[in-house]
């Protein structure tokens, strides 16, 4: 019976929530913003761990401009979260970490705009084949 909750799942998810707290708590760059992890995938060798996150903006600055700073912040510090994440986990081996800006939430937004655009373009076509004028009984 294959596993259903393997053990770089487990890892994964234990990354996320340690990795989560010391961004927020041990990290002091003033110019880091809200980041949320969304999603941490480890490698089977455990070589590697892709960190998915999202940023709250800065007032001033463009998405684009906070989401390149926040990725640049958290890659320079990868070696000081990894080194920490090892003496917290104490895991044989601790992942290389690669910080990721997670794009799934632009996509969402995106097509959740695409679809009631679409839904607005047919409620007034319908309501253009049910004009009373062209009703003659």
């Amino acid at each position: 019976m294959p596993k259903d909750y393997s053990r770089t799942s487990r890892l994964g998810e234990q990354i996320q929530r340690d990795l989560a707290h010391m961004i927020q708590f041990e990290m002091k760059d003033p110019r880091l913003g809200m980041v949320t992890l969304n999603y941490v995938k480890v490698a089977k060798d455990l070589g590697y761990a892709d960190i998915y996150f999202t940023v709250m903006g800065a007032k001033g600055e463009t998405d684009v401009e906070i989401r390149k700073q926040t990725s640049a912040i958290l890659n320079d510090a990868a070696g000081y979260l990894r080194n920490e994440l090892a003496r917290i986990m104490r895991t044989r081996i601790t992942p290389h970490l690669r910080f990721h800006y997670d794009e799934s939430m632009d996509r969402g937004h995106h097509l959740t705009g695409l679809i009631k655009k679409a839904l607005a373009e047919d409620e007034a076509h319908h309501q253009d084949d049910e004009d009373p004028s062209s009703d003659r009984n």
